[in-house]
């Protein structure tokens, strides 16, 4: 099973280390283009944040399919929410119920 990460280069060129397929991107058409490529590849796609803003649709499209699992990943910024935001719906979707929700901090 292969892994792969997009993102611009700064966030993904440490995973090239690890041993994943990197696919580094600065516009939508490249990252639209890397997630094409990845998808062929790769069981487990890991996107960075930021980059995931750019092409919302195609990943979209992914989350109809059991294979790939694309995923959502911080980049050295921080995280901007959308990931975890994207792994609940995925869950609830999944299970019915959100079981990973914080209640306590609601």
């Amino acid at each position: 099973m292969k892994i792969g990460v997009l993102g611009d280069n700064e966030n993904v060129i440490g995973y090239r280390a690890l041993g994943f397929d990197v696919v580094s991107c600065d516009t939508k058409e490249a990252a639209e283009q890397g997630l094409k490529k990845l998808a062929e590849e790769c069981a487990v796609i890991f996107v960075i944040e930021e980059t995931s803003l750019l092409i919302q649709d195609a990943i979209a499209q992914y989350h109809q399919q059991k294979i790939p699992a694309v995923i959502l990943i911080p980049g050295g910024n921080g995280s901007t929410g959308i990931g975890m935001k994207a792994l609940n719906l995925q869950v609830e979707k999944a299970v019915g119920s959100n079981i990973l929700e914080d209640k306590d901090n609601d």
